[in-house]
């Protein structure tokens, strides 16, 4: 055989003794195949140096073995950690990860309008706002949307989420037993689904243990923008007992900050809970309580819910939702008494 053509599938069909199909049928997941007929043509295939063709296996199966992924510009610490779980459990079931960056909810249109280009077999969003005209729209180009860490109130689209009302809860009842009174919310960007679930679960749970008008200010997520809420908080204002903070990264700018530039010690003077369960958490400076997320299993069902719309589109969207564990850290103290 000429060593500069091409090996096809017909080559290795002819050169193992079977049908064409038979050489489609082993390359493509889940098609039934003897195993004396798979080992024949993996040989083969190895010995001819074949590599099957993505654009045939499409054209085979009417899908283009690629999951479009929109992950926000304003990332959280454990992105990287759900990005590599979604990539995992994608590649798992021969399906590839197209990466798209979304800076603001205005950049939404010119993203949909690439994946529709790439005719992608389904999405997957982190941390992008989606209303419902845009989920019609994956409707309308019949593409499946899983939107991870946040629910549409109309529930037209898939979710997987955990549970931000017992996680934020949590963290006030822990506060609240440690006698706590003088807070102050440090929220996410205003334009972010989680973060307005999550500062509206912080008031309600204060405002059950009889905390009201509590102080709010905004971060974009990031630690900077933690540092420098809590900076422009103190310019002007006593010190809290106690911050709460829409997410990991932004409770680590508070506790450097106040620190650094403050004098205050956590948590003997300032108590400091942040969300998420990102890996920085547990480092030996902030040892920070915080809610951790089930990444591992909300990944996994992503993807699994997924792949079932992909094969029936007109199964009834689903909401699974998850507890997270209070990862109780060296953050939280009773509240400093003033004299």
């Amino acid at each position: 055989m000429d060593k500069k053509k091409r090996v096809t599938s017909y080559d290795v069909a002819e050169a193992a003794g079977v049908s064409q199909s038979a050489v489609s049928r082993v390359f493509l997941k889940g098609r039934s195949v003897s195993k004396k007929t798979r080992d024949k043509v993996l040989t083969t295939a190895k010995e001819l140096g074949y590599k099957p063709n993505a654009i045939a296996r499409m054209l085979i199966t009417k899908r283009s073995g690629m999951v479009a992924v929109i992950l926000s510009s304003r990332a959280n610490l454990n992105f990287p950690e759900v990005l590599s779980m979604l990539n995992k459990h994608l590649a798992d079931k021969d399906e590839r990860v197209l990466l798209f960056n979304l800076d603001d909810a205005e950049g939404l249109d010119e993203i949909l309008e690439q994946i529709w280009t790439f005719q992608v077999d389904g999405v997957i969003a982190l941390a992008a706002h989606f209303d419902n005209e845009s989920i019609e729209q994956f409707k309308d180009h019949n593409i499946p949307v899983v939107l991870f860490n946040r629910v549409v109130p109309s529930q037209t689209a898939s979710s997987v989420c955990v549970n931000h009302q017992q996680g934020i809860l949590q963290l006030v009842t822990l506060l609240h037993e440690h006698q706590h009174r003088d807070y102050l919310i440090i929220g996410g960007y205003q334009a972010s689904d989680v973060a307005q679930e999550r500062l509206t679960c912080a008031v309600n749970a204060l405002s059950s243990y009889g905390h009201n008008d509590v102080p709010i200010l905004h971060g974009d997520y990031s630690y900077q923008s933690g540092r420098d809420a809590f900076a422009q908080w103190m310019q002007n204002n006593p010190a809290p007992t106690a911050v709460i903070c829409s997410n990991d990264t932004m409770a680590i700018g508070v506790i450097d900050e106040a620190r650094s530039n403050w004098n205050l010690r956590v948590p003997e003077d300032l108590s400091v809970v942040g969300f998420d369960g990102v890996a920085a958490v547990a480092w030996h400076s902030y040892q920070l309580t915080t809610i951790k997320q089930p990444l591992e299993q909300m990944t996994k069902a992503a993807v699994e819910i997924l792949l079932e719309q992909i094969e029936s589109p007109d199964d009834p969207a689903q909401l699974r939702v998850w507890s997270g564990s209070l990862l109780e850290g060296q953050t939280v103290g009773p509240a400093k008494t003033v004299k």
